[in-house]
């Protein structure tokens, strides 16, 4: 599999339509954003030869365009969107279209505006297309009143709708469409249309149940001879083979054709690649991303998120002797009766930010026993007092009762959060305790900012977990499920082994972190 590919198209290139949409792009647009801000849109040369010119200057023999769909997938911040939106204007004002309706497309309206935005600038800094065009910015639109023709922003919630009839569609990010149902929509809106265009721009991505993973698919199926060549679809992927060393600086213009230095017109600065390369090699939890939007590499949706080196680098002496009447707060991973249960104990710093972690975790008898590839490990835990083991086939709810409140009568336990969906009594007799218990739904929308600020605190060994083992080893279970909209959870379902004592510490970090804010709005209502 080669990393920059392009399809050979059967039919000989027409020079003259070529030439045209080149002309179009490099005497008329300017780029709009910094450093080439204001500069004519002069093309790069990959930009050029291997897409513009094969897409536009291939024809039937009836002259109209061959290729209906153009999948073009690379790395972000290559000037995709730039040029987006040069096809944009093109497709409205020059494709020879009466009343040609060209949409702009994507996860959401804010999205697709992107490729739109830089399109109006491109119509007001050109004084010909702003004689002839008018822009509603308040509606994101474009239009040309000679011809009746428009650019529109679509909303992001349009599946289901009809009577569009588009010309063009400028396809933004395709990786991040929750569903078919908008490309089926504009797809195949387009039927009335002589030489219609849908044009796919798209970073690589992780879900490969999605319509851009079947477009990816068919482009590598084309561009690889795999099945028969379909004329009307276009590919253009540039990426890192899969099992290439997604590290190695000398192979990153694979994915990045406008990398600096690499003579594809320094769209991409290799600094911030250097950067994003280098935490992600501290971060686990971000290779994937970094793979997927820098590199073009296609992952699954697990990455481990701690590594060894860094999490033991935070195995700081934990004393609980000294840590005697000192404010904390809990967090409780209540599992089945017959799983781990664990508590988080976080004592924040009393100088600094950070917190010492208290850890406890219980595991009834029969589960050690039917667990013959770790019991060795299991009842070296129980021996150590890292692990309470209680008798008989299920939990006993009991003693995990009676330790909590002894570790409350010993600590300043500020809060105690705990999973609603596996409430049980046990929760209620805590209340019962005079505990404050609170329920911590264990949603990505609530577990986001406590993960974010978890993975930060590790990073920079502001935790001392006292290297507990039965944590350690959870530590390295751990995926972190992320979503296209950013947001994040440790997942039980993906991760390869148990997480309950991580998924009671985050917990704990949403009622610290809860707290905190709540005390600084309050010193300053008071201020």
């Amino acid at each position: 599999m080669t990393s920059s590919r392009r399809p050979k198209p059967k039919r000989p290139i027409d020079e003259a339509r070529a030439n045209r949409v080149v002309r179009f792009i490099e005497e008329l647009l300017v780029h709009t954003t910094d450093p080439w801000a204001g500069r004519p849109f002069i093309l790069a040369d990959w930009q050029r030869d291997d897409i513009i010119r094969p897409l536009f200057g291939t024809l039937n023999a009836d002259r109209t365009r061959q290729y209906r769909t153009a999948y073009v997938e690379l790395g972000r911040k290559n000037g995709k969107s730039q040029l987006a939106a040069a096809i944009a204007l093109y497709c409205l004002i020059a494709d020879g279209e009466e009343g040609a309706q060209v949409y702009g497309a994507a996860c959401d309206r804010a999205q697709a505006a992107i490729v739109y935005d830089a399109a109006a600038k491109m119509v007001e800094r050109s004084p010909y297309l702003s004689e002839l065009c008018t822009i509603v910015d308040s509606r994101k639109r474009i239009v040309v009143p000679s011809t009746g023709s428009y650019y529109q922003v679509l909303p992001g919630k349009v599946a289901g709708r009809h009577g569009y009839n588009a010309h063009a569609v400028i396809f933004d990010e395709v990786h991040a469409q929750p569903n078919r149902n908008l490309w089926d929509v504009l797809t195949t809106s387009q039927g009335a249309r002589t030489q219609p265009l849908v044009f796919a721009i798209t970073t690589a991505g992780f879900d490969r149940q999605s319509i851009c993973w079947e477009l990816h698919h068919t482009a590598e199926q084309l561009l690889t001879g795999v099945v028969e060549d379909d004329p009307t679809f276009f590919a253009y992927i540039r990426s890192l083979p899969e099992d290439a060393d997604w590290t190695d600086e000398s192979l990153w213009y694979l994915a990045n054709p406008g990398l600096e230095g690499y003579g594809g017109g320094d769209f991409r600065k290799i600094d911030e690649l250097r950067v994003a390369v280098a935490q992600a090699k501290l971060r686990p939890a971000m290779e994937n991303t970094v793979r997927r939007l820098y590199l073009s590499q296609w992952t699954s949706s697990e990455s481990r998120w701690f590594g060894y080196g860094v999490w033991d680098a935070c195995g700081g002496i934990v004393n609980e002797a000294t840590l005697a009447g000192r404010v904390c707060y809990a967090g409780l991973d209540l599992s089945s009766t017959s799983d781990f249960t664990a508590l988080a104990l976080l004592f924040p710093w009393e100088e600094g930010e950070g917190y010492d972690v208290v850890m406890r975790f219980w595991l009834p008898r029969r589960a050690v026993e039917r667990r013959a590839d770790m019991r060795p490990t299991l009842e070296a835990w129980e021996r150590a007092g890292f692990l309470t083991v209680t008798d008989g086939d299920v939990l006993d709810y009991g003693e995990v009762e009676s330790e909590i409140t002894r570790l409350a009568d010993s600590f300043e336990v500020v809060e105690l959060g705990y999973d609603p969906w596996h409430a049980t009594e046990l929760v209620q007799r805590l209340g019962d305790h005079a505990m404050n218990v609170v329920p911590v739904r264990q949603g990505a929308v609530t577990l986001t900012a406590p993960c974010e600020r978890f993975e930060v605190l590790v990073i920079n060994r502001q935790i001392n977990h006292g290297g507990h083992p039965v944590l350690r080893w959870m530590a390295d279970n751990v995926v972190l499920e992320e979503r296209n909209d950013g947001s994040k959870k440790p997942s039980k379902n993906k991760s390869t082994e148990k997480i309950d004592g991580i998924a009671a510490c985050i917990t704990a970090l949403e009622r610290a972190m809860a707290n905190s804010t709540a005390e600084a709005q309050f010193i300053s209502f008071e201020d």
